[in-house]
């Protein structure tokens, strides 16, 4: 049963209003997700979001703070980040200058005493005075914790970060709080919503996945996506929308390196849209799949695919759409337009490739060019070599062949090197 109890100190009275909030800010929820950001305000618990890049992650965190009117903070975690980075960092810079502004009043505190031990007691008596809250920088996760307002906390792509960022975040996400051990122990006075991303890069800690909520968010269904693409106003007509989310779809079944994401598909309708598409074909999308697909190797298998997701009843001419036909087993490509018939497709057949007919004029036989390279006496002439006229008369019986002439041993030393080292 849907809870519909309302408290001003709670921002959504039931799941449905969670949905109908985010949508007014374009986040298009479904009801499993509603009810886990429902529960994340209730119970004020940390919320783990898993799943592929381009779901949708991300953008929550942004529009549950426009929703909520909370303030919104983001800690981006990267490979070899500590602490300091997260938490917080001492502004050396800031205690230097104070140091030395003070130093006539430190010089009188230290002036009457008898020896160095006793100087530096005295010292250590006011070492306080420099790491206090006024040289504190904070960091995202302190800032959080401290701040006098409501926050929104986002820390995305917390599988990125090292181990030992993770056990950094437990006493964070356990009880909002963190601890400097030269101040103190600082606790939130308003609890910060909280949610983490993963993109599944490496396996998080059971103890910090015990500290949360967890969801795994997965790409939506079609017309879900459909209406996510409706909500941002893209410009691309209703059935063009439509048939590019199943084409999109199409191409998330491939083996991609990197599935499109939704927002590459919100991208991808609005350069159709800029483009003044109203239909879909083939060729279109053939042009501007690179909005969606972003590496080499995915691009030749969109490009493969393409025709038969826009139209299933495709046919696709193998035998003239790779080409020349060699006959060998190892693909090597010429630069032409079209790819080898060899077993291993170097790319497929743009969609609108003509076929060429046995009675076009499509250049000289290249194997007749070859064959006449290959006739004998085609050297007559060059490098020494007897000319045609002489050899065509020594077949007849008019010349005697050519005689080889004789190399005396002294030529031969001189041409391997077998001779007389010349003097240096």
């Amino acid at each position: 049963m849907t809870s519909t109890t309302t408290d001003a100190s709670y921002p959504f009275g039931s799941v449905e209003e969670v949905v109908d909030a985010l949508a007014a800010q374009g986040y298009i929820a479904d009801r499993r997700l509603a009810t886990t950001v429902f529960l994340l305000t209730r119970l004020e618990k940390p919320l783990l979001l898993e799943g592929p890049a381009g779901v949708g992650k991300t953008e929550l965190a942004k529009m549950l703070a426009l929703a909520t009117g909370r303030r919104f903070l983001r800690l981006q975690c990267y490979e070899g980040q500590d602490e300091t980075k997260a938490l917080y960092e001492w502004d050396y810079g800031k205690q230097l200058l104070y140091t030395q502004m003070l130093r006539e009043k430190i010089a009188e505190i230290v002036q009457d005493a008898p020896d160095i031990k006793t100087s530096v007691e005295r010292i250590a008596h006011q070492d306080s005075v420099f790491f206090s809250e006024e040289f504190l920088a904070e960091r995202p996760l302190m800032e959080a914790i401290r701040s006098d307002e409501p926050v929104v906390l986002l820390i995305d792509e917390v599988d990125r970060a090292d181990e030992a960022l993770e056990a950094v975040l437990l006493e964070t996400l356990g009880e909002f709080q963190i601890s400097v051990p030269e101040v103190g122990t600082f606790t939130a006075e308003n609890a910060p919503y909280v949610i983490l991303t993963s993109n599944n890069t490496r396996d998080l800690a059971a103890a910090l996945k015990r500290r949360c909520l967890h969801l795994f968010l997965d790409y939506p269904t079609a017309e879900r996506e459909l209406e996510i693409v409706r909500s941002k106003d893209t410009g691309l007509p209703e059935a063009a929308a439509r048939e590019l989310v199943e084409v999109v779809r199409g191409l998330r079944e491939l083996e991609l390196r990197k599935a499109p994401s939704i927002s590459e598909t919100i991208d991808w309708a609005r350069t159709l849209a800029v483009l003044g598409v109203d239909e879909l074909n083939s060729q279109i999308l053939s042009d501007t799949v690179s909005v969606v697909v972003k590496y080499d190797k995915d691009v030749t298998k969109a490009l493969g695919a393409l025709p038969k997701l826009v139209d299933p009843n495709a046919e696709i001419d193998d035998a003239h759409g790779h080409g020349h036909g060699h006959g060998h087993g190892h693909g090597h490509g010429h630069g032409h337009e079209h790819g080898h018939d060899n077993g291993h497709s170097s790319g497929p057949a743009p969609a609108t490739a003509r076929p060429v007919h046995d009675d076009e004029d499509d250049g000289p036989d290249g194997r007749a060019v070859r064959a006449a390279k290959d006739q004998e006496g085609r050297h007559a002439g060059v490098y020494g070599a007897p000319g045609r006229e002489y050899q065509e008369r020594a077949r007849s019986g008019e010349a005697e062949p050519t005689k080889k002439r004789p190399v005396s041993s002294g030529q031969g030393s001189r041409s391997f090197g077998l001779g007389k080292k010349r003097a240096l």
